[in-house]
Formats: structure tokens, C-alpha cells, sequence
């Protein structure tokens, strides 16, 4: 294990959810941080979450816009380990009634957004360095209506991991897969039912309870840490997979 001490790390979706836990454990780790989001008013809360630190930056950009990744990635500079959490609630149509325009904004969210950062990220990235992606339990357990367009995109992020790292080599390329994770994005879909929701799939879960981002950070440190892993995905999901 490598230590992150003053390297140099950005996080794509560092404003909220999984990628402000990243963007904590990072920062306890030594590592210069910079959170990258779309709403600067979310970012500027994030940077008040993670307290005053000159090893803290943020940066505005939509990592679905080719002239914002290629201005990030230049701003930034030479660097060492890309993180990328950023998304966007899935479709949950049946497929009889499937929304193509949501489809294709969700495609270029996900998919189309990692290659972009792959893309100019590849020009920065210091020698040793790594990207990491997250995928979702969704590919493992697809949502009844409307998992087949979210179970798709998510199972492709383990082969373009796979791909990637052969063709980025030794540049290290990995997947994070979670559960259910309490982020914002559950406000978004569930509401006021959320606590409720998440005791009920808490209760099924061999580890007992629905994730948090920090229980689910670690694994990502992990990633960044270990030199000797690349093309793969690690599940870290509570058991959501047994069940």
C-alpha cells in the first residue's frame, strides 16, 4: 500500500453523497483534494462540511460537456488519482413505456461522462497513478420495472474498467460497485418515505443497516492505495447481493 499523503487527488462528484465521503477520508489522509460538481452553491457547502484546508480546492464543471472536461483537466493540472461518483437517478420505466430522451441523458451522464474523463484525465494522470468508477448494485439485483436500461450501464462500467486498464497500463483503472447507500439522491426518489424504506432493506442486509457514504469510502482508498490492482471491481454492498 502506497500512502495518499500529498498526492493529488480529484473527485468528480465530490459535492454530495459518496464522493464528500471520498473527499473526507482523502483529506484525513493526507491527500490534496479537489471536489469537482456542476452547482457551485453545493460545492461551496461541501467545502464548509470538510472544514478550512489549504489541501482543499473546488472546481465547477459538467462532466457531460466536452469543453468543461477538457477545461478541468487542464485547470488542474498534473495529478495523481481520478475518482468519479457523479450521477443521476436512474430510469425506472417499463420498457413498454421507456422515455428515450431519459435514457439518452442518463447514457451520457454515466457512461458517456466517464469517457470524457478518461479522455483528458489520461493526459494529466502522473506515472503510478489511477482512475476509479462507480458502477451499483442495480447490475446485480435490477430494479423490477425499469432496471434493464440502469442494469446495462451499470455492468458496462466493469468492462470498460478491464479494457482501460490494459490500454492505460501501468496507470490503474477500477470499479466501485455499492448497495444502497444514504445519499441525497434517495430524497430525490423516495422523500419523506426514505427512513422508513431504509430500516425495511436495513433489516434484510447481512450487515444490518443501509450503508453510509463513509462506510462505503474506504473502498475507494483502497483502490488508490493498492498498486497491484487494476481491472477490477470491488462489491461493497452489505450482503445486497446474497439477498
Amino acid at each position: 500500500m502506497v500512502s495518499l499523503a500529498g498526492k493529488k487527488i480529484v473527485v468528480v462528484g465530490g459535492s454530495s453523497g459518496i464522493g464528500l465521503g471520498v473527499a473526507a477520508a482523502a483529506l484525513q489522509n493526507g491527500a490534496d483534494v479537489t471536489i469537482v460538481g456542476r452547482s457551485n452553491d453545493k460545492l461551496q457547502t461541501a467545502q464548509e462540511t470538510l472544514g478550512a484546508s489549504s489541501n482543499l480546492q473546488s472546481i465547477v464543471a459538467d462532466m457531460t460537456k466536452e469543453v468543461d472536461v477538457s477545461r478541468l483537466f487542464g485547470q488542474i493540472g498534473a495529478f495523481d488519482h481520478l475518482v468519479s461518483t457523479a450521477g443521476t437517478p436512474p430510469p425506472n420505466y417499463p420498457i413498454s413505456d421507456t422515455d428515450m430522451d431519459f435514457v439518452r441523458t442518463f447514457v451520457d451522464n454515466k457512461l458517456v461522462g466517464a469517457v470524457m474523463l478518461a479522455k483528458h484525465a489520461a493526459r494529466m494522470l502522473r506515472s503510478g497513478g489511477s482512475m476509479t468508477f462507480t458502477s451499483g448494485i442495480n447490475k446485480d439485483r435490477p430494479p423490477v420495472p425499469g432496471g434493464s436500461v440502469v442494469s446495462a450501464i451499470a455492468g458496462s462500467f466493469s468492462y470498460f474498467a478491464r479494457a482501460l486498464a490494459l490500454e492505460l497500463a501501468p496507470t490503474r483503472v477500477n470499479i466501485v460497485s455499492p448497495g444502497w447507500v444514504d445519499t441525497p439522491m434517495w430524497d430525490e426518489l423516495v422523500g419523506e418515505a426514505k427512513s422508513g424504506f431504509f430500516e425495511d432493506m436495513g433489516s434484510r442486509l447481512p450487515a444490518g443497516k443501509v450503508a453510509n457514504p463513509a462506510d462505503i469510502a474506504p473502498a475507494y482508498l483502497y483502490l488508490m492505495t493498492n498498486e497491484f490492482m487494476t481491472g477490477e471491481t470491488i462489491h461493497i454492498d452489505g450482503g445486497q447481493r446474497l439477498i
